[in-house]
């Protein structure tokens, strides 16, 4: 307790971070005392378990920002396998936890060393956490602790579509480093017109390459083509595809993918893969297949996209399909996991703020 009060006489000593409506430091003879502060916030109590519910957030420092969160995207990856508890384990996973990496907020208040200022709009990709949850990544919730370095400032129009971020980041760490350089070696036929299939596409063509053809199976998802086609598997007859990009996650598929690639050509696995990857080997021995894996997004990648989307030149438009308010989450995570018309799903907090 003695630690805590004199961090606290620190705090208001130096004005490390401003005290108003969040964090007020009181006087009580000689000691002070921060009073911690709640948010609502999605909370995975265990798998398949799901609340909204108070938490109490980290107090911050002065690195730190603290955001009243506007909208925040769900994902269909990451947070469905922490939701249906199917998510390898790793170093700091386990229940109950907050998820969520894809938001929207306005910046309330602002370390002296966050390097931000109150009222800006920023995405959020995740927070510092909660004391009575783990934070997986901590962004599902109204307001949020977060250093300032980790925000990225948006251009007041994106709005909502700043959710987007994270995913655009992950399409771009699909593509081959330094784009613009490599245009031959881009994807030329995308599988999966999901979300991530048609932000990879999208900036195929935005870097200059020629428009990819992209494979989808569902016909609910065959609409929504922004100058490229969109064709059934079984409809497509060209044949030599020099880069192929897989982000269906569906098991199985290689042997059909490499089917179609030429000689030398290249598959990138974007997706997800929830069973053993294999493939027939003498057909990708005689091409001399080539398999690269593209993982979580880099600060590269999130940074271009960041100067595309605030610029204007990277088309976020038709990808939020569908907006839950947060008090509804349930459902909300029910429709994007379950509905095959939801390309993408946003949670609206401003009413929770």
């Amino acid at each position: 307790m003695a630690d805590a009060s004199r961090r606290a006489a620190e705090v208001e000593a130096v004005g490390e971070f401003p005290t108003g409506t969040l964090w007020m430091l009181t006087a009580s003879g000689v000691n002070l005392t921060v009073h911690a502060v709640n948010t609502l916030a999605v909370v995975f109590e265990a798998p398949t378990q799901l609340s909204v519910r108070e938490l109490t957030l980290v107090a911050p420092t002065p690195q730190d920002v603290v955001v009243a969160m506007r909208w925040s995207g769900i994902s269909t990856g990451t947070e469905k396998l922490l939701f249906t508890g199917r998510m390898p384990p790793f170093p700091g996973l386990g229940y109950p936890l907050v998820p969520g990496y894809e938001g929207v907020g306005e910046i309330i208040e602002a370390g002296v060393e966050s390097g931000r200022r109150v009222g800006q709009l920023v995405y959020v990709p995740g927070s510092k956490g909660f004391t009575e949850a783990r934070g997986l990544f901590g962004g599902q919730a109204s307001r949020v602790v977060v250093p300032g370095a980790k925000t990225i400032p948006l251009a007041d129009q994106l709005g909502e579509q700043g959710a987007l971020f994270a995913l655009a980041a992950t399409a771009h760490h699909c593509l081959e480093a330094d784009p613009a350089n490599h245009l031959d070696t881009l994807p030329t036929l995308i599988v999966g017109h999901g979300a991530l299939g048609r932000l990879i596409a999208r900036l195929c063509m935005l870097y200059g390459a020629p428009a990819p053809t992209v494979w989808e199976t569902n016909p609910i998802r065959m609409d929504g083509a922004r100058g490229y086609t969109v064709i059934h598997p079984n409809d497509d007859t060209t044949r030599g595809y020099r880069t192929i990009c897989d982000v269906s996650g569906a098991n199985g598929i290689l042997d059909s993918l490499v089917d179609k690639l030429v000689p030398g050509g290249e598959i990138i696995l974007g997706g997800f893969y929830s069973e053993p990857v294999s493939f027939t080997f003498p057909p990708a021995f005689l091409r001399e297949a080539r398999l690269r894996i593209a993982a979580q997004w880099k600060e590269q990648d999130l940074m271009a996209i960041a100067g595309f989307a605030n610029s204007g030149r990277l088309d976020l438009d038709g990808l939020i399909t569908h907006r839950e308010p947060a008090a509804r989450a349930a459902d909300a995570y029910a429709t994007a996991f379950g509905d095959p018309h939801c390309v993408k799903m946003i949670l609206d907090w401003r009413s929770a703020a």
